[in-house]
């Protein structure tokens, strides 16, 4: 069974045509099929190359040509964790521990070091403060939401929340912590360039921490499909790193500054973000996420050990004196870029 919403509001990821249910998955006029796991779409185009191997698994384990045996409620196979990982995920599901075992994981690849020390010992979910006005009910697309903690941000600031990740796994995880947390959020398999809604679907597109692992052509065009999505007057605003900051240069020099390669880090300067999203977006400006790396939220800070506390709070002026002399954010390590959608 799949929910009526996914119906109503769906399109094939192909020609943007509508979709009806049809045996076990969705199927448009022109026949494109799509498999439903357990309720979620996997709407992923089997005719491209994917930008993450775990698309691929998500794919195979869709068409039963794959499953991890050891727990396959928990999809495993298309999660992005070690094997040793993937144990620790099976003691604490034995375990029944109020964590979602999978998010007690997968904390380490999207919270970045804030969250390293922490990792198969969560007490809480970490839900950060969403750097966007209150929804009113808006809805809000959150591209690369692996286990949720942005859609259920959106969520608390009265948004209706949509999440989208090529991970089979964390779209799972994410489905059962909304649950857990009674957030009305619905999740599916999909890819930020070949987004599965019709024109003009959402208010807000948001993504974090995801098209920086991307080439320059395949975030041109995720950028164009949340630009494709919004009404008109709509926002996208999406988190980016950039080439000059300290953290981010650190890293360059790491690799000899040479090109990125698979699943590596792509930096980005501040004019070339901005003319990409006035190109497929719409009027576009930059403001400051964080210093001295990537993803130091505020609301973290409780956990995170003192040296990171340190950091985070020297971050946090810097941010503060960005807004009034504009040159400091070029030494940013992340930013935000906001568009405006295009009449």
């Amino acid at each position: 069974m799949i929910e009526s919403w996914f119906i109503d509001n769906l399109a094939c990821p192909i020609d943007h045509q509508s979709l009806r249910a049809d045996g076990e998955g969705l199927v448009c006029g022109e026949g494109h099929r799509y498999p439903i796991v357990d309720g979620v779409p996997i709407m992923l185009r089997p005719d491209v190359r994917q930008t993450i191997a775990l698309a691929d698994a998500s794919l195979r384990r869709a068409r039963s040509q794959e499953q991890d045996v050891r727990a396959p409620g928990l999809y495993l196979e298309s999660l992005g964790i070690s094997d040793a990982e993937k144990e620790g995920v099976i003691s604490l599901a034995a375990a029944n521990t109020a964590i979602d075992p999978v998010v007690a994981y997968l904390v380490a690849a999207t919270n970045g070091l804030t969250y390293k020390h922490l990792v198969g010992q969560l007490k809480e979910y970490p839900i950060p403060d969403l750097p966007l006005p209150h929804g009113r009910s808006k809805r809000l697309l959150d591209v690369g939401c692996s286990w949720g903690r942005w859609t259920l941000a959106a969520h608390a600031k009265g948004y209706e929340s949509v999440g989208i990740d090529p991970s089979l796994g964390a779209v799972m995880a994410a489905r059962r912590v909304a649950r857990q947390l009674g957030a009305p959020n619905r999740y599916l398999v999909a890819d930020a360039r070949y987004l599965p809604f019709p024109p003009q679907s959402f208010d807000v597109t948001y993504s974090y921490s995801v098209l920086q692992h991307m080439s320059a052509s395949d975030v041109a065009l995720a950028v164009g499909e949340m630009g494709r999505v919004l009404i008109n007057g709509g926002h996208a605003k999406v988190q980016m790193p950039t080439k000059f900051g300290v953290r981010c240069l650190y890293h360059q020099a790491r690799r000899a500054f040479r090109s990125a390669r698979g699943f590596e880090v792509r930096y980005w300067t501040i004019p070339n973000l901005v003319q990409l999203f006035e190109r497929h977006v719409g009027a576009a400006s930059v403001e400051v996420d964080c210093y001295f790396g990537i993803g130091l939220q505020r609301a973290d800070e409780p956990v995170m050990t003192p040296p990171l506390k340190r950091v985070l709070r020297a971050s946090e002026r810097l941010k503060a004196a960005s807004r009034s002399w504009s040159p400091l954010v070029w030494a940013a390590d992340s930013v935000f870029v906001e568009a405006t959608a295009r009449a």
